[in-house]
């Protein structure tokens, strides 16, 4: 079955207060839903508390509703029409594999309407293209979890996103997260019946002391242009994977000022949503390619407040959760799952302090596999920025991480700039708070020391975990390689044995062995800095 997802609340209730819907209005609802309005097609009819979405054939049709809340007005079918076009102008750039245009329901000479006619609009409805249920990245995530290819291209696509987005004429960054708190933790403090006044109270005041930590950084960000119009809803409901590209969808469309912020604010939503299903290792490379593909070195600053928007963006859940309980014939489960995301907010507000980890070793030896399996686990949520010497050095070609480069890209010279810029971006998420995973061969000696005085400058802990394996399992594994950033082959391997140092003073750890085998090993030694498994 092919659909559009639609926002429900528990149990198929919908919220229905504030509805004033006319007598037309309601006319114009039963003629989308008669199958004769879409040429004999079945319809089916998706309500949200704003909208009604008349699904048929291969097309839907969304409506607003004829309703007047404190923070939307549908009540004219002017407003109306302004709405589903504001909404439409957010959504085509990104998707336009969804959004079609506005399509006029017009009256016809007997009375009755038709979509598209030539007689006077009565209404509009914004007409989309549907796409498979099983193609929502909420049910992907649900159904198979979030790949490193996904979550890659996931990070690549919102980091995008945000570069497209115009940035707000503002230097108000902390005002505007200091007024989402403020209305969410007062939304929650009428909420007795569900959550324990103790814990949201304890919240407020670790969410305001938070605020007061970062309000300079916010702001800053604010003058820099870091405030934007963004998505607004950044979840994983409102991603769809199509021809299979990540495609964000469903803009919030009704608020500016709710969805004018700043942009890891936008981030926020997902990596937190990522972690509540389950896939912090997901969330971990969605922001780790964010940050690579974004390449903005202020972006690793702003990681000093992630722990507060990640806080935010749970207690938002944590309130909505209540709300539909609310309307749940049984409000139990509703309940308790508002109660786990109060307790992850504050757990967010809560991190723990930094480290530096980095590892090393030949081309071949397991580094990037190793990294990745270890940094969701290093440090304050998602974990540990992974800092990948491939990676970075594609960025500074300008290419895509998969495209190989010339000898010239390979140059000692150049290798001495990527290193340096691993470790520039390392020192300002260590500032930040965050916690950085260094991944690169660091097989001389002066590299090596150098990530150790950064750990010393940062005041942070440090571990170095040298890679060693059979020199021709290096070998067979890098000629097996296929898609990675790495453009290390055969020859590499064998110059890096040549010039291999005799001695490391790290950790060494054998890596001759299976990925999974090697990671236990590595956990071993990191042990007192690992935070979550």
């Amino acid at each position: 079955m092919r659909r559009v997802r639609m926002k429900r609340c528990a149990r198929n209730h919908w919220e229905t207060s504030g509805v004033t819907d006319g007598d037309e209005h309601a006319r114009v609802v039963a003629f989308l839903s008669d199958p004769a309005a879409h040429g004999g097609a079945a319809v089916e009819v998706a309500q949200t508390h704003g909208a009604l979405v008349f699904l048929a054939g291969d097309r839907a049709y969304k409506l607003k509703r004829d309703i007047s809340y404190d923070y939307l007005d549908f009540s004219t079918p002017e407003r109306r029409r302004a709405m589903l076009q504001r909404e439409l102008d957010l959504n085509r750039a990104a998707a336009p594999e969804i959004y079609d245009g506005l399509v006029a329901v017009t009256r016809t000479a007997t009375g009755g309407f038709e979509l598209g006619g030539v007689g006077q609009p009565v209404e509009w409805v914004l007409r989309m293209r549907r796409f498979p249920a099983e193609a929502e990245l909420a049910e992907i995530a649900r159904r198979d979890g979030i790949d490193p290819a996904l979550a890659d291209a996931i990070g690549a696509v919102v980091a995008r996103y945000h570069a497209d987005a115009a940035p707000a004429a503002t230097d108000d960054g902390a005002g505007r997260i200091g007024r989402v708190i403020a209305d969410i933790l007062s939304s929650l403090a009428d909420m007795e019946d569900a959550l324990d006044p103790a814990a949201v109270a304890r919240l407020r005041g670790a969410a305001e002391a938070a605020l007061g930590r970062v309000a300079p950084l916010l702001d800053a960000r604010a003058r820099a242009g870091f405030v934007r119009r963004c998505h607004g809803d950044l979840h994983l409901g409102n991603l769809v994977v199509i021809k299979g590209r990540p495609v964000p969808f469903d803009a919030l469309e009704f608020d500016e000022r709710l969805a004018t912020t700043d942009v890891l604010y936008d981030l926020a939503f997902l990596l937190m949503d990522l972690m509540h299903a389950g896939l912090r290792p997901a969330a971990n490379r969605v922001l780790g390619r964010y940050l690579a593909h974004a390449d903005t070195p202020d972006h690793h600053d702003g990681l000093a407040a992630l722990p507060l928007f990640l806080a935010l963006r749970a207690a938002i859940r944590a309130m909505v959760a209540v709300q539909r309980a609310r309307l749940a014939k049984d409000p139990a489960e509703g309940r308790a799952e508002a109660r786990g995301y109060l307790a992850d907010a504050a757990a967010y507000l809560d991190p723990p302090g930094p480290a530096l980890v980095a590892v090393g070793g030949l081309s071949g030896s397991g580094k990037t596999t190793l990294a990745a399996g270890l940094a969701p686990g290093i440090g304050a949520a998602p974990g540990a920025v992974h800092l990948r010497s491939d990676i970075e050095r594609k960025i500074m070609f300008g290419v895509d991480p998969l495209e190989p480069l010339p000898a010239e890209g390979y140059r000692s010279e150049v290798g001495a700039q990527v290193y340096e810029r691993l470790r520039e971006r390392a020192a300002r998420a260590l500032r930040a708070g965050h916690s950085v995973l260094l991944d690169a061969v660091h097989d001389i000696d002066a590299e090596r020391a150098a990530a150790e005085a950064l750990a010393a400058r940062a005041g942070v802990p440090f571990a170095g975990l040298w890679l060693e394996a059979d020199p021709q399992a290096l070998v067979a594994r890098v000629s097996a390689r296929r898609g990675d950033a790495s453009d290390a082959d055969a020859a590499v391997v064998r110059r890096q044995l040549e010039a291999a140092p005799a001695a490391v003073d790290w950790h060494t750890v054998d890596a001759s062995g299976s990925a999974p085998e090697t990671q236990a090993r590595a956990r071993e030694v990191l042990a007192p800095l690992l935070t979550r498994s």
